[in-house]
């Protein structure tokens, strides 16, 4: 029997035949009660619009439309399911008399849903032309509109109608709040809403740390994390926990990514595709990307996300080559690749060094897929020629292209010319940064670095000065490792580590004393600044990467990997020294900067040389 067939049966059972004997006087109060049930209980089995409009009609026929909680019920179903069709559900509200507030919210909700949010604004305008004052649900919907369209302004103004109302403490109109304000960037005003709640549910926790995450303040998310664990909230929603998922991807926290994925396996019985993706590229950014590897293989659906989420893994590990194979496989199950895949793959290419599989690959995309390419593929296939030393046919690239370079073209070309020291086209690339008014302070730091390695001090200095002149200051370099579950930070010559900066120090001095019987000489040239060789060499010393290393090889056990995250590239001196300590302390060291991941072991480094 077909759905429309059993919904006619129960219609059939709920309107008693004309002639069928009355065995019971039923008082109009009693009948009225019992066609409301059977109005509700009708609605329930609706599972497509042919069948509510039969119910529609059965309303009709008993009469019931002009009572308001089966003509409200009636707009909900149609408004809110899945099946429902809002062009319908507005010719039911024109229908009703004298809407009251559970009516209107309903018909917001339902344009929120559909997406049609200026429906829903104009709907808020007539509610309050009608005088039907909004309660303390109509707000949240609204909120959800200006939160998804990021609409300050109008977020805003509902912000003062919820207070004129006195909704200001409101759990729901809260937590809607703190959601509208994070996805509009406005952290600040995000979190002094949360500061402010007498009581915070799970979903308040869930609405500031997505909103620290939208922002990508990923430490912050960690620390609310923590606190909300101690508050006693043990079960956090899944979307809490994907930001959660997110902020250990970037800030390279394995342990604790480890901890949320069996947190999520033991509160949600089914993982969907959004999750899974997040869980493989948290574990590919912290270092473990056979365990990626893993996820990605058993995922029983795959999609664009979850392909370009490994290829860019891989790239990022310099596995160019298993990238490939595994855009191969995207394509042979019929996944249609987009621009961000492409991205993505010719970012594989670039970091390994594969030049004319990344050229082919740029064809394919243009003439097999029909994608335009974009500045963000020609920035790919600068990056490529750069790193390949073809830094002339970069530069010709660059001044061939369909579209209009921007500063991320620029920046690859210009550190390309860094890494392969031509002074001459760097020049011509800082330059066009320059003109293109970049206030990025590594531009000027980069362009400043070449002149003091040609020993061009005064034109070194010009640069720097030039970069102060314009109010510009550079983040400072830095690195960071997880010790006993605790993120630590240090910076170049770092002395805020009070209680063991004398024990780093010493452990610094043993591993230059090893360091000398293996054959490593200090690679003073990575120090730009115009000193003696002694001081240059002591300046190499306090690179926060090998205080990263002292610390974590004093405060973690033999053999146990040692995983750093940096938020610049590695110098070469850097990268030569921590090959050599791999081999010497027997540790694998993993170090993921700005662009990829470096593997160290046993005195090789899994980019073989080529970053």
């Amino acid at each position: 029997m077909s759905g429309t067939s059993i919904l006619h049966h129960h219609l059939l059972l709920f309107t008693p035949p004309e002639d069928q004997p009355k065995t019971k006087i039923k008082t109009p109060e009693a009948d009225l009660r019992l066609k409301e049930q059977e109005c509700l209980c009708l609605l329930k089995r609706c599972n497509n619009l042919k069948d509510f409009k039969q119910v529609h009609v059965q309303v009709l026929k008993w009469g019931l439309f002009s009572n308001p909680y089966c003509a409200s019920n009636l707009l909900a179903a149609c408004a809110l399911s899945n099946w429902g069709s809002m062009d319908y559900a507005c010719s039911i509200f024109n229908q009703i008399d004298e809407p009251g507030a559970f009516v209107f919210n309903t018909l917001i909700r339902g344009f929120v849903k559909d997406d049609k949010f200026k429906e829903a604004w104009l709907l808020y305008i007539e509610m309050l032309e009608s005088e039907v004052q909004p309660d303390n649900f109509t707000y949240p919907a609204l909120l959800k509109a200006c939160a998804v369209l990021q609409t300050l302004e109008e977020g805003m103004q509902i912000h003062g109608h919820a207070n004129k109302l006195g909704f200001q403490s409101d759990l729901f109109v809260q937590n809607a709040l703190i959601n509208m304000y994070g996805k509009c960037k406005e952290i600040e005003l995000s979190y002094a809403i949360f500061e402010q709640m007498d009581e915070k549910s799970v979903a308040s926790w869930s609405a500031t740390i997505a909103a620290n995450a939208s922002v990508g303040l990923w430490y912050e998310c960690l620390m609310l994390f923590g606190d909300m664990m101690n508050e006693g909230c043990w079960r956090p929603e899944e979307s809490t926990l994907v930001s959660v998922i997110s902020a250990c991807a970037h800030m390279g926290c394995l342990d604790l990514g480890r901890c949320t994925h069996g947190s999520l396996i033991r509160n949600i019985s089914e993982l969907n595709v959004t999750v899974q993706t997040s869980l493989m590229d948290m574990y590919v950014k912290c270092g473990r990307l056979e365990k990626g590897l893993c996820l990605f293989q058993m995922m029983a659906e795959k999609n664009q996300s979850s392909y370009s989420v490994m290829i860019s893994g891989l790239a990022m590990h310099g596995q160019g080559e298993q990238a490939l194979r595994v855009f191969s496989e995207m394509l042979e199950d019929g996944v249609e690749p987009d621009d961000v895949i492409y991205v993505s793959v010719l970012s594989a290419c670039s970091h390994a060094g594969l030049v004319d599989e990344g050229l082919q690959c740029f064809d394919r995309m243009r003439l097999e897929h029909g994608i335009t390419p974009t500045v963000q593929h020609y920035g790919c296939l600068v990056d490529l020629l750069g790193r390949a030393g073809m830094l002339q046919k970069a530069l010709e690239l660059i001044k061939s292209m369909a579209v209009e370079p921007n500063d991320v073209v620029w920046r690859s070309l210009l550190s390309a010319c860094k890494v392969h020291q031509n002074l001459e086209i760097g020049e011509i690339a800082a330059n066009s940064l320059f003109q293109l008014n970049s206030e990025n302070p590594g531009d000027y730091i980069i362009l400043s670095n070449m002149y003091a390695q040609a020993q061009r001090w005064d034109d070194a200095a010009k640069t720097r000065m030039e970069m102060t002149s314009k109010g510009l200051k550079q983040t400072p370099g830095f690195s960071l490792v997880v010790v006993s579950r605790k993120v630590h930070r240090f910076v170049s010559e770092d002395k805020t580590h009070h209680k063991c900066h004398n024990s780093i120090l010493e452990m610094i001095h043993q591993m230059e004393w090893q360091l000398r019987f293996e054959g490593y000489s200090p690679d003073t040239s990575q120090v730009l600044v115009d000193v003696d060789e002694q001081e240059k060499r002591e300046r190499l010393k306090g690179h926060s990467q090998k205080l990263a290393i002292a610390f974590a090889l004093i405060n973690t056990s033999q053999g146990s990997p040692i995983r750093i995250t940096r938020n610049i590239r590695m110098c070469s001196d850097c990268h030569t020294y921590t090959k050599f300590i791999s081999a010497i302390y027997e540790r694998e060291i993993l170090v993921r900067d700005r662009k990829r991941f470096h593997h160290f072991k046993d005195g090789t480094c899994s980019c073989q040389d080529y970053w």
